[in-house]
């Protein structure tokens, strides 16, 4: 059975790396480097644990605004960010491209678009994917061969199949934009139907089957068209622009020359230890 592709939410690792590790951590040039180490030690232990035939990061682009920031105003508004995280970001995917790794990244998508449409191509394509992400917008993508690998701490990726969306939220994974919209999701600042909780979304999306239905029916008839814009901003756009994504298993050796480069010797050192796994 062929390898899967493995598609990581790099602003969301990043994130992770950044609050992990101290910021004690330096370049040779006196830069931070926490993000940077913790991101490099966390794609390891992936790519080990995995071994998939390709691999593709994901990222944000912060500077410019996405479709959803123009609709909803409101949208990730109050989000402020570190200057050290902010330089390290910028340096993260050409660090991680100069390991033979592909990253996409561009103007008007969000992390989330290009995992799903790197799922949905590998589904198309015949193959399985795996997406490493902490966010539960991406459990939409579950699927008999999208797993999404959720990091737990201190403890391997929790797996994440439609059984599990539905052991967590009680809907299918094709339903969570629409329960998203319904109850809303605080992190984005999505306001969500007024009155309408978790449990509550999930009952009703149980018995109508789709938020289209609800309001089909006359329910939310007050709120159908900010309903139908949540649901919008909740969906992942599967067109998102991928690069080419042929097997490749990193160039270990470059990922220790690049990280040398940086002052990074322990992490030189565990990209040349990744040379000899089979």
């Amino acid at each position: 059975m062929k390898a899967p592709l493995l598609a990581v939410d790099g602003d969301s690792f990043a994130h992770r790396a950044y609050h992990a590790l101290p910021k004690t951590f330096r370049r040779a040039d006196g830069g931070p480097a926490n993000a940077l180490l913790g991101f490099s030690n966390m794609f390891l232990r992936l790519w080990q644990a995995e071994r998939p035939r390709a691999v593709v990061i994901a990222w944000d682009t912060l500077s410019v605004p996405t479709y959803r920031h123009v609709e909803l105003v409101s949208y990730q508004s109050g989000r402020e960010f570190d200057d050290e995280l902010l330089e390290q970001l910028d340096l993260l995917p050409g660090f991680i491209e100069s390991w033979g790794v592909s990253c996409a990244k561009a103007p008007g998508y969000e992390a989330d678009d290009f995992l799903g449409a790197a799922a949905a191509g590998e589904e198309a394509a015949g193959g399985s994917a795996l997406v490493a992400t902490s966010d539960r917008d991406a459990f939409q993508l579950a699927s008999a061969r999208t797993t999404i690998l959720q990091p737990v701490r201190g403890q391997s990726a929790a797996r994440i199949g439609p059984a599990e969306v539905r052991a967590r939220y009680g809907v299918e994974p094709e339903q969570v934009p629409d329960f998203i919209a319904l109850r809303g999701d605080p992190s984005d600042k999505i306001p969500g139907a007024r009155g309408i909780g978790e449990k509550k979304a999930a009952e009703l999306l149980r018995q109508y089957g789709s938020l289209e239905a609800m309001l089909e029916e006359g329910r939310f008839s007050a709120e159908a068209d900010a309903l139908r814009l949540y649901r919008r901003l909740a969906t992942l756009d599967l067109a998102a622009p991928l690069p080419s994504l042929p097997d490749r298993v990193p160039d270990w050796k470059a990922a220790a020359a690049a990280a040398r480069e940086l002052g990074l010797g322990g992490l030189a050192g565990r990209f040349e230890e990744a040379t000899t796994w089979t």
